[in-house]
């Protein structure tokens, strides 16, 4: 379809017509990859039907629109109930939410806890807690939103939250197989594509590509279907349950998935923690935090679960609209984002 004729499909969401949504044709690609960590392979072939995306993450100017509107209260500023939480301490429970701070000095690389603390007050609109605010902060991604928020907000707008499959097709920007959003090589020709981590993570951030936290969404360049971070600056949720592995790769062409939505709820849970029940989505696109050193998710190919319940300062999302489009789930009083 011409970009000329778009005004004349009633069943578009408003934001793509007006150029913040754009369309990611379908198509057939190899979604994982069997050469990083063990959750991304298989390597197999999938395919997706065309749909349209955000194109950028949703940002603390559109969050805020949609709490103005909604009044909605993300669950980073809601108190846990602690019969969610069995043997966590009272005093404990408050709403808070996980902000990176690391200790002066790591001594563990696999104890997380040293870098990430629960923060009291730590909200959307106070991304580093209490003393801290968004004030310029309009053009960076919303965070600490958890699953339950970002599929509110998606409701309001009258979209959904990508499937795994669609995000990482849409991540890849038309290069099948290829490492990143951009081609083979991090840094092509020495040019930062992405916010990431530059150092040796979590005690030296050399901030090479002139952000320590966030950046504003469209900082760098997007990638070939004009979507900017797919890759950095915060991790995305979509709609799947986590999975281990991928499904094996079909040997028939005829019985490539078509649109397949990952795993089942009751294979999700964290199996360190069998006493608390918190089901876990997929996460994609890596954050601002990864780095070579520790965490080389930076990759179309990389997924993360996260709990439902989790927030975090470098987790955010994007929103999809399918074909065709729910013309009567308008969010009320301002532009769909």
């Amino acid at each position: 379809m011409l970009r000329a004729d778009l005004d004349h499909c009633e069943w578009l969401p408003d934001d793509a017509k007006t150029g913040e949504m754009v369309f990611i044709p379908g198509g057939t690609f190899r979604m994982g990859s069997d050469h990083h960590y063990p959750e991304e392979a298989p390597s197999h072939r999938v395919s997706v039907d065309g749909f349209w995306m955000d194109r950028t993450p949703v940002t603390n100017r559109q969050f805020k629109q949609f709490v103005n509107a909604t009044g909605h209260v993300t669950e980073a500023q809601i108190v846990p109930d602690a019969k969610d939480y069995p043997g966590a301490l009272k005093e404990m429970l408050y709403a808070g939410s996980l902000v990176f701070s690391p200790l002066p000095v790591i001594t563990d690389l696999s104890d997380w806890s040293q870098w990430w603390s629960f923060t009291r007050g730590a909200s959307w609109r106070h991304p580093y807690g209490p003393g801290s605010n968004i004030k310029d902060l309009d053009d960076h991604p919303v965070v600490h939103v958890s699953y339950s928020d970002a599929a509110a907000y998606a409701r309001w707008a009258g979209k959904d939250l990508p499937t795994e499959a669609e995000w990482e097709f849409a991540a890849r920007g038309g290069l099948d197989g290829e490492e990143f959003a951009w081609g083979d090589a991090l840094m092509p020709g020495g040019k930062h594509m992405a916010n990431v981590w530059q150092g040796n993570f979590p005690v030296q951030n050399l901030g090479e590509d002139g952000f320590e936290r966030t950046s504003p969404v469209m900082a760098f360049p997007p990638n070939g279907y004009g979507l900017y971070d797919m890759i950095g600056n915060v991790w995305e949720w979509t709609s799947d349950w986590w999975s281990a592995r991928h499904a094996a790769d079909t040997t028939k062409p005829c019985c490539i998935p078509n649109n397949p939505r990952g795993g089942i709820e009751d294979a999700s849970y964290g199996p360190r923690l069998p006493d608390i029940r918190i089901p876990r989505k997929v996460l994609k696109g890596g954050s601002h935090l990864c780095a070579p050193n520790y965490c080389r998710r930076y990759r179309p190919a990389a997924r993360h679960a996260e709990p439902v319940d989790t927030s975090t300062s470098h987790v955010g999302f994007r929103c999809v609209a399918r074909m065709p489009f729910n013309i009567h789930h308008k969010p009320k009083g301002s532009a769909a984002t």
